[in-house]
């Protein structure tokens, strides 16, 4: 399933000052100088498994069929948790087992999942503390070359899940929680359109924390910089924001925080 022109992701929360993101790609180039490396993010905040989550889950189906999507946020890195690979109907992924893999195990059917144990697949090195390096890169642009998956090691059956919170529906009550906010302040929750359609919840009244939402609009600039208001983004996910301000900042508002509609 590898595509004719190999795409790697990078997902990371190595930043841009160190020499981090700049060495995986070299040991990828080294291995598969005709691979296309792709950074999604390198600014996830440091060891944010969940924030990493996200998004992966937000972009990984957006990318061609055969695309392999590496996820390096680690801080077990060099501990006992083990670095695996997975294939799905359309994708790979390369990350370590701490969970970080969750959203898409959840969703994704006709998984294989392997341990990254063959050495003659990484990079052997003095300290265990540069896994990207050593370990997810490589295994990364092997994959992309085409190396069956049953090469790299045994077969995992228990992959590390972590609690991936999931709205809670009544009559005509959805209460859900922040799960990300982006560059903007802007305030995600985990409430869908298509839950929202389906609890019949048409003018719903919404409180985060203990803000009262005001009026769902359809875009940024219906918004007012001084009202908390709601839209459906671009992800069918329920968002909430000020107009250009950072919600998350000027409200103290941060994830976890919960989201509750009342129709």
């Amino acid at each position: 399933m590898p595509p004719a022109l190999p795409l790697i992701t990078l997902l990371t929360d190595f930043g841009s000052k160190d020499y981090f993101v700049a060495s995986m790609k070299g040991v990828i180039l080294t291995i598969h100088p005709a691979a296309r490396i792709e950074d999604v993010s390198h600014h996830i905040t440091p060891h944010r498994i969940d924030e990493a989550a996200y998004c992966l889950q937000a972009c990984y189906r957006m990318f061609p069929e055969g695309t392999v999507h590496v996820v390096v946020v680690d801080p077990g890195v060099g501990s006992h948790r083990r670095p695996i690979l997975v294939k799905t109907g359309r994708y790979y992924f390369v990350a370590p087992d701490n969970g970080v893999l969750t959203p898409v195990l959840n969703v994704e059917e006709d998984v294989e999942i392997r341990e990254i144990e063959n050495q003659r697949y990484q990079l052997q090195s003095p300290g265990a503390t540069f896994h990207g390096r050593d370990v997810f890169a490589p295994a990364a642009a092997w994959l992309a070359k085409g190396t069956a998956l049953s090469s790299f090691g045994r077969l995992v059956s228990d992959p590390v899940r972590m609690n991936w919170p999931q709205p809670r529906m009544t009559a005509r009550t959805i209460i859900g929680e922040i799960v990300y906010i982006d560059r903007f302040g802007n305030l995600i929750s985990n409430i869908s359109h298509t839950q929202i359609e389906a609890g019949k919840i048409g003018r719903p009244e919404i409180r985060v924390g203990e803000h009262r939402v005001g009026n769902m609009v359809a875009n940024y600039s219906e918004g007012q910089a001084d009202v908390l208001q709601a839209l459906i983004n671009s992800n069918g996910m329920l968002e909430l924001f000020l107009k250009e301000r950072p919600a998350s900042e000027c409200l103290k508002i941060g994830v976890g925080a919960a989201v509750e509609l009342n129709g």
